[in-house]
């Protein structure tokens, strides 16, 4: 009974520790913010978890969106046994260990076994191997968390057998809604003090954990902690609230989807003409530290690739803009960059170029090669007149306009057309002005 009344009064001082964001975990599914794509009435998992059919699951998505909450709280739902590790903490004994156990548990008493692996990604691929023979098995049941793409963080064999669930960063709303029931829960959370909070402060912590429910809780509770005196109570106005989260958290791997998603988006908003959507992506990625560098590069592959002829002046000023990159550096060389972007975004369009590059080399990969015509040879080597190199060449120039009738390929092909947008409209009558003077190019 001692011992009893002790481990009671043990785990009360460990619960009085714990910070707000783990107390007020949810104990089950009705309590559980966002993710209602997979956790929503009669949704897969939901469905899985209420039937105690659950399979081995790969959990992926950035901090703070449920992860592991969503772990502890089928450990609460399944009659399964529950293992839970960090992938950081443990190595390969320790799993061997676990994985003995629940195959002994499997043996003994047809007792499932369910191992929650926080963090997967830290296992290296011989690591994640020792689970693979036992997931295949159905030993156990695996429940992975990662902020990787477990399509390239998580083996390919392990991946096979374990559904992927895309955990997603959690709405403002959702977010308010989980600071107001903190506020209000005696048990857990800061109903024991008299907390006055404007909703202006609400939606502040909402908006700058940028969907990290453990992020605004932890904020929410710096500020009313910092406050709450004797007497229990805390006013949380809008500069309080600004000071509990200080800067906003941006959620971005340098090196992982983040990085391409980003990039991507920047592309394709300069590509539609969207000057705002193009800045904002510009800003976000230069706010989460990516290299200006490769940000310079994007743009002048962009203004080639995607205006082109349209508007000369685009790769002009996109390698000025990286030329004053690589000169200033940051934070000046936001300004150029911004200039050079919005300026492809307000630019017309033409992807004209690309096209012929492609089905040039298309042409010379796979067609049978054109020999140079005599005409075009180079006509100063030695022998060149013996050979005949040169002969018949027509100077544009002592031509009344600078074109002559002349052919440069002596095949029938056309890679480049230019559209009627921008620049390459003149394009296009200088173009067809030139095949009328031409007359029927040679056939192949």
């Amino acid at each position: 009974m001692a011992a009893d009344l002790f481990s009671d009064q043990h785990r009360e001082n460990r619960e009085r520790a714990m910070p707000l964001a783990v107390r007020m975990r949810p104990r089950t599914l009705d309590e559980f913010a966002g993710q209602e794509h997979f956790v929503g009435e009669g949704k897969l998992l939901r469905r899985m978890l209420q039937a105690d059919r659950l399979t081995s699951a790969v959990f992926y998505g950035p901090p703070g969106t449920g992860k592991t909450t969503l772990a502890h709280v089928i450990a609460r739902m399944t009659q399964a046994h529950f293992d839970e590790v960090n992938a950081a903490a443990v190595g390969v004994k320790e799993i061997r260990e676990i994985l003995a156990s629940a195959r002994d548990r499997l043996e003994t008493s047809s007792r499932r076994s369910v191992l929650f692996v926080d963090e997967l990604h830290r296992f290296n691929r011989a690591q994640q191997d020792v689970l693979l023979g036992d997931v295949e098995n159905g030993v156990i049941i695996l429940l992975a968390a990662t902020t990787e793409n477990p399509f390239f963080a998580v083996n390919t064999p392990l991946l096979s057998r374990s559904q992927v669930f895309q955990f997603q960063p959690l709405s403002a709303g959702a977010i308010c809604d989980l600071l107001r029931c903190a506020l209000n829960d005696s048990e857990r959370g800061l109903g024991a003090y008299r907390v006055e909070i404007a909703p202006d402060a609400l939606d502040h912590l909402a908006t700058l954990c940028d969907g990290d429910a453990r992020r605004a809780l932890t904020a929410l509770e710096v500020a009313v902690l910092s406050q709450a005196g004797t007497n229990r109570s805390a006013v949380v106005d809008l500069e309080v609230a600004a000071e509990s989260i200080q800067q906003k958290a941006i959620r971005y791997d340098g090196t992982g989807d983040d990085h391409y998603d980003a990039a991507s988006a920047l592309i394709k908003s300069i590509r539609g003409s969207d000057p705002d959507a193009t800045v904002y992506w510009l800003a976000r990625m230069l706010e989460a530290g990516e290299d200006p560098r490769f940000l310079a590069r994007r743009i002048v592959i962009s203004a080639a690739e995607d205006i082109g002829n349209a508007d000369p002046m685009g790769l002009v000023l996109a390698q000025a803009a990286a030329d004053a990159t690589q000169f200033v550096g940051l934070p000046e060389c936001q300004l150029p960059l911004a200039q050079a972007a919005i300026y492809l975004a307000c630019a017309p369009k033409s992807n004209a170029s690309t096209l012929a590059i492609a089905a040039a080399r298309e042409e010379v990969r796979t067609g049978q090669t054109i020999p140079v015509p005599k005409h075009l040879r180079d006509a100063h080597y030695k022998g060149a007149k013996q050979l005949g190199s040169g002969d018949g060449y027509k100077y544009p120039h002592d031509a009344e306009g600078g074109m002559v009738a002349q052919d440069y390929l002596g095949v029938d092909r056309t890679f480049y057309r230019p559209t009627n947008r921008g620049h390459e409209a003149q394009i296009t009558i200088y173009l067809d002005a030139f095949k009328r003077l031409r007359g029927p190019a040679a056939a192949p």
